[in-house]
């Protein structure tokens, strides 16, 4: 399918590797002007050489400058069509240090990035795509923090839609399953961890791990006027996985 966002403004949270840099890059193969935040600032320069508009370096921990980033990008591109809430601290554990790390910026970074861009948002009846995991669906003894915060994005994600629905916001998410790519966790656990990269890719009924394009294109449907008349959703792109 091939989107067409020109002319739209869209800024990603969490842009610069894995699934947020194939989301920028490809709503600004679409026509879009892309911002993008991240901590990496090499990753960040790599990616505006690859055609993404605006960049900046951003701790998406720290509510000034997820602030900071947003009125920046505003500025430079004369409003914001859409959102998308992209990063995450991956904190796994049951510890302090892992759910400190999930709810600053899985959680609270959606909350302050959506604060920030309301006011865009609402006066171009823009829309917000969140990326939560699903892992938000189940309990789990291996990652029960990060399972726990992204139960709580499905949950934030449904609310943001019925706040939001009188401004002709629309809020959705999208909830990918194993996503591999280079540099990912899963490129690296299928040499530090075969038992486990194997046992999840054997779960998949498509034989094999997603690609973050898959949920690139996704995301960009739902901040299309294809889904104009959906919010409130999560969508699974998983190849089956949550089936077995």
């Amino acid at each position: 399918m091939n989107f067409d966002f020109t002319g739209k403004r869209v800024l990603v949270a969490g842009g610069s590797r894995g699934i947020g840099r194939s989301i920028a890059l490809g709503f600004a193969k679409a026509g879009a002007k892309v911002s993008a935040c991240a901590r990496g600032a090499a990753d960040l320069a790599a990616l505006q050489a690859e055609g993404v508009a605006h960049v900046k370096p951003t701790d998406l921990a720290d509510v000034a400058q997820i602030g900071a980033w947003v009125a920046e990008a505003a500025a430079s591109f004369g409003g914001v069509d859409v959102l998308v809430n992209n990063a995450s601290g991956f904190g796994a554990p049951d510890t302090e240090e892992a759910w400190k790390r999930g709810l600053d910026i899985d959680v609270m970074a959606i909350v302050r990035a959506t604060h920030a861009a309301l006011d865009h948002l609402k006066a171009s009846r823009g829309c917000v795509v969140n990326t939560t995991s699903i892992s938000g669906y189940a309990p789990s003894t291996r990652s029960p923090a990060y399972a726990a915060v992204k139960a709580l994005v499905i949950n934030y994600t449904a609310s943001q839609a019925a706040m939001y629905a009188k401004d002709g916001i629309r809020v959705n998410a999208v909830a990918p399953g194993s996503i591999e790519f280079p540099g990912g966790s899963w490129e690296k656990r299928k040499t530090d961890d075969p038992t486990l990269y194997n046992r999840i890719l054997a779960g998949i009924p498509f034989g094999r791990l997603g690609e973050p394009e898959e949920v690139a294109d996704v995301a960009m449907f739902l901040a299309s006027p294809l889904a104009r008349w959906v919010t409130g959703q999560t969508i699974v792109v998983d190849g089956g996985q949550m089936l077995t």
